[in-house]
């Protein structure tokens, strides 16, 4: 009886886990990198469970696959299981004082890190443990809570705790400025991959119609804003992470900054409040009401 219940009745475990990462991050190369695994390993058992199951669950073009109906039923119960069996074992192997957050890796650089000295000198009994995460993803296996820059949509779910209103706009060196004074938007053009709708969402917002133009890219919004630093072009940025260049004179934003559909967010996992995160939850508020207002 107990082999038919195991063998016949559940998928391979291992498939279930890299079905919930993928569908999850979106990408299976991300999914890889949080198994542990290769690319071609979570291809390989996704495509086992779809045929054990004897449905698919993804569809589309290989680098642009989306869930089917079936993978967008499968996936918040497999989510919820994992990230409970991630909470029990994280809770037996701490003694309740440890803090386990993934946060974008841009916002961890320019603004979370730099302030970190502070939360750790007010609560030193907090071992807080940061992991990197995904551009896209809004969840990652094993964190408390994550923390990102979050659409407005999200922001009224009880597990959202919004901290700072989203503004962006153009930055870039006074002595660019100073050459494309004329017309700003002239200035060589850098761009994040992790969030390559910036300079849409920026010309939406502000009400500008954006030439076609090229684009520099670069891997991280941190690695566009230290190319803006270093005078290479103008870069879309979040007023917190420019804040300090700007008011220190090392970039200026010629065109303002204009309110986005978003804010810089906490998430937390569900099941997963603690004394910790309620803690760290209530410095990022503490934190959030310092920033100054956007010129």
């Amino acid at each position: 009886m107990f082999e038919n219940l195991t063998s016949r009745s559940l998928p391979s475990l291992n498939a279930l886990r890299a079905f919930e990462a993928m569908a999850r991050t979106g990408r299976a190369t991300i999914a890889a990198e949080e198994l542990h695994v290769t690319h071609s390993a979570v291809s390989r058992q996704v495509k086992a469970l779809e045929a054990a199951m004897g449905v698919r669950l993804f569809s589309g073009p290989k680098h642009r696959l989306v869930l089917t109906p079936a993978g967008q039923e499968l996936l918040p119960a497999l989510s919820r299981a994992f990230d409970e069996i991630a909470t029990a074992v994280r809770r037996l192997r701490s003694d309740g004082e440890d803090l386990h957050l993934a946060v974008n890796a841009s916002l961890s650089v320019k603004w979370l890190i730099p302030r970190l000295a502070d939360f750790a000198a007010r609560h030193p009994e907090i071992r807080l443990h940061l992991e990197e995460l995904a551009p896209q993803a809004t969840a990652h296996r094993g964190a408390q809570a994550v923390v990102r820059i979050t659409p407005a949509a999200r922001l009224s779910d009880p597990l959202v705790t919004a901290f700072i209103p989203n503004h962006i706009g153009p930055v870039m060196t006074p002595a660019m400025a100073e050459r494309y004074a004329g017309d700003p938007l002239a200035a060589p053009r850098l761009a994040a991959q992790s969030h390559p709708q910036g300079w849409a969402i920026w010309a939406e917002v502000a009400g500008f119609e954006l030439p076609p133009a090229p684009e520099q890219p670069f891997a991280h919004v941190h690695y566009a804003l230290d190319a803006a630093l270093a005078g290479l072009g103008v870069a879309i940025m979040s007023w917190p992470l420019v804040a300090e260049e700007i008011a220190e004179g090392r970039l200026v934003a010629p065109l303002g900054f204009r309110r986005a559909e978003s804010a810089f967010a906490l998430l937390a996992a569900p099941g997963a409040e603690s004394r910790a995160l309620a803690t760290f939850r209530k410095w990022l508020v503490e934190q959030g009401a310092k920033t100054p207002t956007p010129p």
